[in-house]
């Protein structure tokens, strides 16, 4: 079926939003009750009437919770763009929210977690490699949520002595820090590069162009911010230490 159009693009009901979105009509109205999805236009007949911005609001939601955002979170992000991004806009959005994801979590058994770890696994070794974000718990034991780029490093730390309540209070710390700085690169970046390439209008193209520049940048900020850590412990360490 065709969806209709005006002016400004083409308009759908909640039932052809969902399908295109890829969502249930349910999630449509619960993102709308929460203030992640603006009201539809009430037409004729006192149908709901949706735009593209609604299409890829939906599409930038459903990224960040695939990211791992709560609805909380995402509703603070969602309150810090400008009001007037168009569908284009919020495109972007989402192409540099995915371009900087890492790997995705993938669906695991305990014996092929067991098989990938090269060693057999306790229930307090499951319990510190959650605590240490490598895996997550489903709601089958014996299968879990991996992230396969940390397995290595999290298997070679079971052994570290180091108390289940400090990994969990250390990866707190890590995870409060990393989530301001990164807002902090996203708002720079937002307001002194993607805006001012936005109102140039120099490319009509401004995904692509977008998530182009965002791949280039990506290596280089987890560089510096990696290289940042590193020598910031370093140096805590170091007076930690020498005052003792």
């Amino acid at each position: 079926m065709e969806q209709a159009s005006d002016a400004q693009g083409p308009v759908y009901t909640v039932d052809e939003l969902a399908a295109r979105a890829g969502v249930t009509v349910r999630t449509v109205r619960f993102y709308g009750t929460r203030g992640l999805l603006p009201p539809p236009v009430i037409g004729a007949r006192r149908v709901g009437h949706y735009g593209a911005d609604h299409l890829s609001r939906l599409a930038l939601i459903e990224e960040l919770q695939r990211q791992g955002m709560t609805l909380a979170a995402i509703e603070r992000y969602l309150e810090q763009l400008p009001d007037d991004l168009s569908a284009q806009d919020l495109a972007i959005h989402r192409a540099l929210v995915a371009s900087w994801a890492p790997e995705s979590a993938e669906t695991i058994t305990r014996r092929e977690l067991e098989r990938r770890a090269g060693r057999a696994l306790t229930g307090r070794d499951v319990d510190r490699l959650a605590a240490m974000g490598v895996l997550d718990r489903t709601e089958d034991v014996d299968t879990f949520r991996l992230d396969g780029a940390l397995l290595r490093l999290g298997v070679e730390l079971l052994d570290v002595p180091i108390e289940h309540e400090t990994i969990l209070a250390s990866r707190t710390v890590l995870l409060q820090h990393a989530r301001a700085a990164a807002q902090e690169l996203s708002r720079l970046f937002r307001d002194e590069v993607w805006s001012p390439y936005r109102e140039s209008g120099e490319d009509p193209d401004h995904v692509s162009a977008m998530k182009s520049l965002s791949a280039h940048m990506q290596p280089m900020v987890v560089q510096a911010l990696l290289t940042a850590f590193q020598r910031s412990l370093s140096e805590e360490l170091r007076t930690a230490f020498r005052s003792r």
